[in-house]
């Protein structure tokens, strides 16, 4: 670790610190149906969206209509990214002659970029043809970033109104949070992309021929637009195989910087609109701070271990830290930043390959992703991820005093214990439950190349990242399989959607009672102590579901390279 690569970690935190407020207020206004500056020019826009689709945007909905919708609108977008795939060799835009993507993939990339996971078992410019990567996976990537935000602003709705059946409009919540949240920054992103040297075009790839005489095929394409919204909506699908690594898509250290900022910044600000919804500020800010410990901690730990490198190559003399599978322009500090922020904020986009991290930290993004991609998360998953181990936290405070716990003037009991307990157990069941019947079947054994520790590694990051709704992944895996994208396409929608039916029952269970008001009795949820209680239930959680896999993969790994074991890498 050196002065001069904390220097550029603590100024990233500092530039997401200050976005916080700015983004919160303007995000308020908008799910609040409140006047922007933006509204003079997409207020008609909004309104004829509503119109020519049917919608009374006057009329809200209890949470069980809202989720059918959000149900029934996610289902009509797998459909039409499964087929656009199918038939991608007969429609336009399709200068490189791509063929058909096979079923079984076409079904894994369907259920990958509706969930916002945008786990990629092809490499895009060999796949996939522009009108693929614009009208489904870039369409795919808007709205299920704003589907998740949609969750989020409708759950802090459960928690802000008292005695009602509704929590909003999904079709409202969706269209603004695309509308006046998404594609404003997202054409704003395109452009510095642009001035910076990504490329975004229709024309067909370009031949070139190199020093050495040799032919070499340069793929080209719309990929700033795509870069943009799969940074901002935190859905991580790149237009190149090498994603943030390729120097098309991430030519510089200030793009790499911007990118690292479009990941955290919704999620963060998503904080502040809670906070301001509920009336009471600090409660964002308990949250945020919560979510900054488990970041930080996430941040010095891989940062420590990938600057400390392979003991065994320091015992040799050759020593600097481990520079396997990262790009020199990033070097070690903004690698390993870059792969805690990837995986604690649900995005999956990576600037280095994971699968050449040490032991240790590898571990850090399969934690991240493991206790339920929480630390800022996914843009709205993440809230209202960490708001369900709120409800759990303020269970335990209450079991510890004896009397109901509350948490915003709600009195939290039986029927939003047992939905939270629901939305967390879900994830381990598809983590740990895939994992473990791969690694047994021969058809999942097969595609697994690293012996031992780490390729169990390979597998459990694989079925984490799915089900997670991450998309990154350790690399060396052969994924591209019929077992492991049926299974991984299945680990997606577990980790997506039983979270969220869960999510808006809480929401509506919440909604539908009154107000408490505070009393003498009642546990504090702005202050550090809450904060410390909140950062602890996560951990003891975490570590009791997951730290016996952790312990069969990484851990036992770093102990064997500390004996002098290695394992190699497919990487």
């Amino acid at each position: 670790m050196t002065f001069n690569g904390w220097i550029q970690i603590l100024v990233y935190c500092a530039i997401i610190v200050a976005l916080v407020k700015p983004l919160g207020w303007y995000m308020t206004r908008v799910f609040n149906g409140e006047r922007t500056f933006l509204s003079p020019i997409l207020q008609p826009v909004e309104r004829a969206t509503y119109w020519l689709g049917g919608i009374d945007e006057r009329r809200e909905q209890n949470w069980l209509i809202y989720s059918l919708a959000l149900l029934l609108f996610n289902m009509t977008g797998f459909v039409v990214l499964y087929f656009l795939q199918r038939f991608q060799a007969a429609l336009p835009l399709n200068p490189m002659g791509m063929s058909a993507v096979a079923p079984d993939l076409a079904f894994n990339t369907a259920a990958s970029f509706m969930t916002n996971t945008n786990w990629q078992n092809y490499g895009g410019e060999s796949t996939m043809s522009y009108l693929v990567q614009m009208a489904g996976l870039t369409v795919q990537n808007f709205v299920s970033a704003a589907t998740g935000i949609a969750i989020a602003v409708a759950l802090i709705r459960g928690f802000a109104r008292a005695s009602t059946q509704t929590v909003g409009n999904f079709w409202l919540d969706l269209t603004r949070g695309t509308l006046y949240i998404l594609l404003p920054l997202c054409i704003i992103l395109t452009m510095v992309y642009i001035a910076s040297g990504v490329p975004q075009m229709l024309a067909a790839y370009v031949d070139a021929t190199t020093l050495e005489g040799a032919k070499q095929t340069i793929a080209l394409g719309p990929v700033a637009s795509q870069l943009a919204i799969k940074m901002l909506g935190t859905n991580g699908g790149g237009f190149f195989n090498a994603n943030s690594a390729h120097p098309f898509e991430n030519p510089d250290a200030l793009t790499n910087l911007v990118q690292m900022v479009s990941i955290f910044a919704l999620g963060a600000g998503l904080t502040n609109v809670f906070g301001r919804m509920v009336g009471d500020e600090r409660q964002g800010w308990a949250i945020f701070s919560a979510m900054g410990i488990l970041f930080l901690a996430g941040v010095f730990v891989a940062y420590w271990a990938e600057g400390a490198g392979n003991p065994l190559l320091a015992g040799l003399g050759l020593e600097g830290g481990n520079m396997e599978g990262k790009e020199v322009r990033f070097g070690i500090p903004l690698s390993a930043l870059f792969a805690v922020i990837t995986t604690a904020a649900s995005c999956g986009a990576v600037n280095a390959m994971h699968d050449a991290f040490t032991p240790l930290g590898g571990m850090i993004p399969l934690i991240n992703m493991q206790l339920g991609e929480i630390i800022i998360g996914g843009v709205g998953a993440g809230l209202y991820g960490m708001l369900v181990f709120v409800i759990i936290a303020i269970f335990v405070a209450g079991l510890m005093v004896g009397r109901t716990p509350e948490y915003l003037g709600k009195k939290i009991e039986a029927r939003e214990v047992k939905m939270a307990m629901l939305a967390i157990l879900c994830l381990p069941l598809a983590m740990l439950g895939f994992t473990a019947i791969a690694i047994v079947l021969p058809t999942g054994l097969a595609s697994i190349p690293n012996p031992g520790p780490h390729g169990f590694s390979e597998v459990l990051y694989a079925y984490t990242s799915g089900a997670a709704n991450n998309g990154s992944a350790f690399g060396g895996l052969s994924g591209n399989t019929l077992w492991y994208n049926l299974t991984i396409g299945m680990a997606m929608l577990m980790g997506r959607f039983l979270i969220i039916v869960p999510a808006m029952a809480i929401a509506g269970s919440l909604a539908a009672k009154k107000t408490v008001p505070a009393s003498v009795g009642t546990f504090p949820t702005h202050g550090g102590l809450f904060v410390g209680l909140l950062v602890g239930v996560i951990l003891i959680v975490g570590g009791l579901t997951f730290f016996p896999s952790l312990a069969l993969g990484p851990i036992v790994e770093h102990l064997a390279m500390i004996a002098g074991q290695t394992f190699a890498t497919g990487g």
